[in-house]
């Protein structure tokens, strides 16, 4: 990887930040197959955790199948049962916390942007306590649409006050990653959720990491600006 540096870093949440994917899954399982009757396996719940929680409905039962109020009711009924499961597990992937410290003492503004709801988002940064760091949250409840559309972002960055140009994005999925080139901003991929390979066709991946350890972040820090 050789990169300048930026002047903000992006961070998508879940997969990217905490690695509690299956957590995500193993709640929208239990509410699709025993709530809601579904007939669906553990595989076929786990290929839709993408996307704001209505939209998972939408794709799984169609788009007028609930009401906004019966999706939002079954939105937060799956995030408890995620967050009452995760809880004695959460903590940020390997080397963020002292990432995260590096580049608030390199001044890089750094935000949130996921398609997590603020509920979630809450959830993660206080109990972490890592607010802090962060001067803009942006959730499923700030957008109208979805990663892969950039309006995550793009919020993001408007938050910070910083050009698209100039913010690096940190991400786990390739709609993620599509997001990011959807809004003119380069990428750098943790490799928790998908292999390297499920990324081919996007052209603003500036490296793949396992976890924040990894030698080349310290590259990000010593370039002349963007």
């Amino acid at each position: 990887m050789n990169t300048p540096a930026y002047q903000a870093f992006l961070f998508d949440m879940n997969g990217t930040m905490i690695d509690d994917m299956e957590f995500h899954t193993q709640a929208w399982h239990q509410i699709l197959t025993q709530k809601l009757q579904a007939s669906l396996t553990y595989d076929q719940v786990k290929k839709q955790m993408y996307g704001k929680n209505s939209e998972v409905l939408a794709r799984l039962f169609g788009d007028d199948h609930f009401t906004p109020e019966q999706a939002d009711k079954l939105s937060l009924e799956k995030e408890k049962i995620y967050q009452r499961e995760y809880i004695d597990h959460l903590r940020l992937i390997n080397g963020l916390d002292q990432f995260l410290t590096k580049a608030a003492d390199h001044d890089i503004q750094m935000a949130i942007a996921s398609a997590a709801i603020m509920f979630n988002i809450d959830f993660v940064v206080d109990n972490l306590d890592i607010r802090s760091y962060f001067n803009a949250l942006v959730s499923a409840d700030e957008v109208t649409k979805s990663k892969p559309h950039p309006e995550t972002f793009l919020k993001a960055a408007e938050g910070l006050g910083v050009t698209p140009e100039k913010c690096l994005v940190f991400e786990d999925v390739p709609k993620g990653v599509e997001a990011a080139q959807n809004a003119g901003m380069d990428c750098l991929v943790i490799t928790t959720m998908h292999s390297k390979e499920e990324f081919s066709g996007l052209s603003n991946i500036i490296g793949f990491i396992e976890d924040y350890t990894d030698p080349m972040l310290e590259q990000l820090f010593s370039g002349k600006g963007k």
